[in-house]
């Protein structure tokens, strides 16, 4: 396989990473209806219109900023807004769009949770995306270190490479296929996300130490620094989430924080 692999129709070769990254939105913002229709929503449209407007903000920005942070070497050494526009990351969104709907929440005088509905789509989001970047090779920047283990892939600079865009398509999959098992059982509203949010900082922090580090502190990139801050966030939640304390209530009239699954939720 040579990289990248473009798209062809026709004469035309596309560049893989902004199709697929296009599809995935598609796809996790349709999963999203459809699991709001089947299972209903717990605020009402209008707050939940102004708290998806936050994230989509949040989410831009942070992704932007927390990748400038990473590799600033592109930017400085062709300091325009085409270049500045290129870059981002997927934890610098997840964080940048919690703490803006955390923001807008409080502006609101909002207390419900809300993220278990966007679990699923945003695995789905991700996992196509990450399709698009193993397909762009070396000018996506998400390879891995060299190595010397069999499925080792060149992506044509002659080495080979971890292939760490499908070690997390792996780790998706995993992680969905979990979280559904645990959305099968009453959990209180909002520890879907929870999960989710713990064990991709977890991943990441794990896996970035594989990757090719442009800027380091204390040995860590400020991705990595990043997915750190985001788990103590969530420390307090994590014996919880993790089955270590008391066992999740279950649903009632008398206890509004307790839900079933994401696509039960009313």
């Amino acid at each position: 396989m040579d990289f990248p692999v473009l798209i062809r129709i026709g004469s035309l070769a596309i560049p893989p990473h902004q199709v697929l990254e296009g599809v995935g939105c598609f796809l996790a913002f349709r999963l999203y209806l459809a699991l709001r229709r089947r299972g209903g929503d717990p605020l009402r449209s209008e707050r939940r219109l102004v708290l998806l407007a936050a994230a989509t903000v949040g989410a831009a920005l942070g992704s932007k900023l927390l990748a400038l942070a990473d590799n600033p070497a592109p930017v400085l050494a062709h300091p325009d807004l085409r270049v500045l526009m290129a870059g981002k990351t997927i934890v610098g969104g997840l964080l940048g769009g919690l703490v803006a709907v955390e923001l807008a929440k409080k502006w609101v005088g909002e207390t419900t949770p809300t993220g278990d509905l966007y679990v699923f789509p945003l695995i789905v989001g991700i996992g196509i995306g990450r399709i698009g970047c193993f397909l762009t090779g070396l000018a996506d920047d998400t390879y891995g270190i060299a190595t010397r283990l069999p499925w080792g892939i060149d992506f044509g600079d002659g080495i080979a490479r971890h292939p760490t865009q499908l070690y997390e398509i792996a780790f998706l999959v995993f992680l969905a296929a979990a979280l559904a098992w645990r959305a099968r059982r009453p959990y209180p509203r909002g520890d879907l996300f929870k999960l989710f949010m713990a064990a991709y900082l977890a991943w990441r922090l794990a896996v970035d130490f594989i990757k090719p580090q442009h800027v380091t502190l204390l040995g860590m990139t400020p991705i990595q620094l990043a997915c750190l801050a985001g788990l103590v966030w969530y420390a307090p939640h994590l014996p919880r989430l993790l089955g270590f304390a008391s066992p999740s209530p279950s649903p009632s009239p008398t206890n509004p924080d307790a839900a079933g699954p994401a696509w039960q939720t009313r």
